[in-house]
């Protein structure tokens, strides 16, 4: 299934994991990799083409990250993207500068020599628009290099080596504000790589079910499930594999939305999967007492799910292995080491439960991005409210609590979410946002009922579109239809004076408040 890969180079940039979901999207698996990996790492897993990432460092600075002279030797081609570009040129003894201009945002190429990473690109005008992102460009070409593109501001936007095996574009052809980018990486993988497709839904999932037949053998599976869309599918694809051997754990922290617990008993209970609760809500809500900070109320709720899933688990014989709905993008966001990003957030679903309870890990998803998922999830009958549900955090209601987590404000914002998601679905709009919830604020507001005056509380809705969740735009949302959800959550939960919305974009800010 993965004769032909892919491999990304990671040198920091917010877009890595979006080059390695675009080589997906076209069908050919792919795989990112710290730069610290050393050429005869990569070289040994064979890659049918390399990229480099973009990065937030300079070429100019001595200790920057660079690609090995080695893996430029190795004769496997290889596409430098932004600050992959610029180390390509250094190492090849062409000249980075900083700009006198820098470009941030969209920029309109011209196209210089004839490029096959350029084939069926069609112009406008003899234009076509890209994304730019960047302070340093290259000045000089390396010898045996062409120049294949220029920007306005930029002489050299993309090169190519006159043997085309080696690659650099200034601009970013991952994002979507490219203009036809998918279509030149796609030369690159196809045209310029060799490569084959091998990486259909049906391949996947073919290959996951045969993985864990393989691993699992006759042994029993544990299942945390928490009724999102990753663990869901991991139920649903270990249901199919193993049947019986599956039995899942779902443990109520009190801070999931307001009727989910019975939802998701009852939706997994029809299918026919082994699924047991554990009601902790008290323990949950006792451990955050006083507490504010959000990190800290992360790892307190991923611990204590820790805890309870322990104790749960020692009432089960004869299990072997625990599964989890490890995503790829956890494994990345959760690692500060392994790849030079920083540290996003904790996942307390990578690197599994404590020793002590002597299990074996399974992470049948490890390797997949949300959108490869929820394709996954589909063809396996998933039931469409659990695959086309917006994201929720695992510490769920926790981190949309501004400050200390009390039972009154859970209840608050449970009533008040589900109005605002009770009326997107009604006014057909939920399926047109990526993610939409409501914040408690930790401030009250005057208002006026009737002829009583109320001090009570705030709440925010929050609404978003968004591609890849690296970016988000805050979504317009009808005048009329928030002025209803505001009526609506004022008049039915006396304990809310005032609503407001949120319209603020990704970056800035992010997309959840926590």
């Amino acid at each position: 299934m993965k004769e032909h890969k892919i491999i990304i180079i990671d040198f920091g940039s917010q877009y890595t994991q979006l080059i390695a979901r675009r080589v997906r999207e076209v069908g050919v698996y792919s795989l990112v990799v710290p730069s610290s990996k050393n050429a005869q790492e990569i070289k040994a897993m064979n890659p049918s083409g390399i990229i480099l990432s973009g990065g937030p460092e300079s070429v100019t600075v001595s200790k920057s990250q660079k690609i090995s002279k080695e893996l430029i030797d190795s004769r496997i081609p290889i596409l430098g993207i932004c600050y992959g570009m610029q180390t390509l040129s250094k190492e090849l003894g062409g000249r980075v500068a900083s700009a006198d201009i820098h470009e941030f945002g969209h920029a309109e190429i011209s196209f210089g020599n004839p490029s096959p990473i350029f084939k069926n690109i069609k112009l406008k005008n003899n234009l076509f628009d890209v994304w730019m992102s960047h302070g340093d460009q290259v000045e000089k070409l390396p010898n045996n290099f062409e120049v294949i593109a220029s920007s306005k501001d930029c002489q050299i936007a993309g090169f190519q080596s006159k043997d085309k095996s080696i690659f650099g574009l200034q601009f970013h052809p991952e994002v979507t504000h490219t203009e036809q980018g998918t279509k030149i990486l796609s030369n690159f993988v196809f045209d310029i790589c060799g490569c084959k497709k091998n990486w259909s839904t049906k391949d996947i999932i073919n290959s996951m079910i045969d993985d864990v037949k393989m691993q699992v053998k006759n042994e029993k599976v544990l299942l945390g499930l928490s009724g999102g869309v990753d663990s869901s599918v991991v139920a649903m694809l270990l249901h199919k594999a193993i049947g019986s051997n599956l039995v899942c754990i779902f443990v109520d922290h009190g801070l999931l939305r307001l009727g989910e617990v019975d939802e998701v008993m009852t939706t997994f209970q029809e299918i026919g999967i082994d699924i047991r609760l554990s009601k902790a809500s008290n323990i949950f809500t006792s451990r955050l007492k006083g507490v504010l900070d959000p990190e800290k109320k992360r790892k307190i709720i991923g611990n204590t799910f820790i805890d309870i899933f322990e104790k749960e688990a020692k009432k089960i014989k004869n299990i072997n292995w625990l599964a989890q709905g490890t995503i790829y993008p956890d494994v990345i966001e959760s690692s500060s080491d392994g790849h030079n990003s920083s540290v996003i957030k904790s996942h307390h679903n990578v690197g599994g439960l404590p020793e002590r309870m002597n299990l074996k890990l399974l992470e049948p998803i490890r390797k997949l991005f949300k959108d490869e998922v929820r394709k996954i999830g589909k063809e396996l009958k998933t039931p469409e409210h659990i695959i086309s549900r917006h994201p929720f955090p695992g510490p769920g209601l926790g981190i949309r609590i501004m400050g200390e987590v009390l039972n009154d404000r859970i209840k608050t914002l449970q009533k008040a979410d589900k109005i605002f998601i009770d009326e997107l679905h009604k006014n057909n709009l939920y399926d047109s946002l990526s993610q939409a919830f409501v914040v408690y604020l930790p401030i009250k507001s005057v208002g006026v009922v009737g002829d009583e005056r109320r001090y009570e509380d705030v709440l925010a809705l929050r609404a978003v579109e968004t591609v890849d969740f690296m970016t988000a735009k805050w979504a317009h949302l009808p005048y009329d239809f928030i002025g209803r959800v505001s009526n609506r959550i004022v008049n039915e939960i006396p304990t809310v004076s005032r609503v407001v919305y949120d319209c603020t974009g990704k970056p800035p800010a992010t997309i959840e408040w926590e």
